[in-house]
């Protein structure tokens, strides 16, 4: 039987909040520069963040250090199409992106505090 412990899903819910903010700064970042000719609009990408994590788990087996994790870093968005003035921001798709990684955070956030509500809980009924 495979159990999850305490830390590793809080560990997962924040690494889901980090993810999510680190998705609404890139569409913030976007929409600020919708009207900057040849802006190229970015996205956060989390795969050497998640390389970096597996790897650390691989020779820290139960090690959680929030401050080994790495920064996510962003990359121009591939498939953008260039409007004449050669940027590359879409109003919707941004928006689209924000209102996702809010609901994405309000999710993790609501399941963090369910699970601080347990926590809460169980102290006060072992009194």
């Amino acid at each position: 039987m495979n159990t999850i412990d305490d830390a590793a899903l809080i560990e997962a819910l924040r690494q889901q909040m980090t993810k999510s903010v680190a998705r609404q700064v890139a569409a913030a970042g976007n929409l600020a520069n919708v009207d900057t000719p040849n802006y190229k609009a970015v996205e956060p990408t989390f795969s050497d963040a998640l390389k970096g994590q597996l790897a650390m788990a691989a020779t820290k087996p139960g090690h959680i250090n929030p401050n080994d994790t790495a920064k996510p870093q962003v990359r121009e968005i591939k498939d953008a199409v260039a409007r004449r003035d050669g940027n590359t921001v879409e109003l919707d798709r941004e928006l689209l992106s924000m209102s996702r990684a809010g609901g994405d955070f309000a999710a993790a956030q609501t399941a963090l505090a369910a699970k601080f509500k347990l926590v809460r809980y169980a102290i006060s009924e072992s009194k």
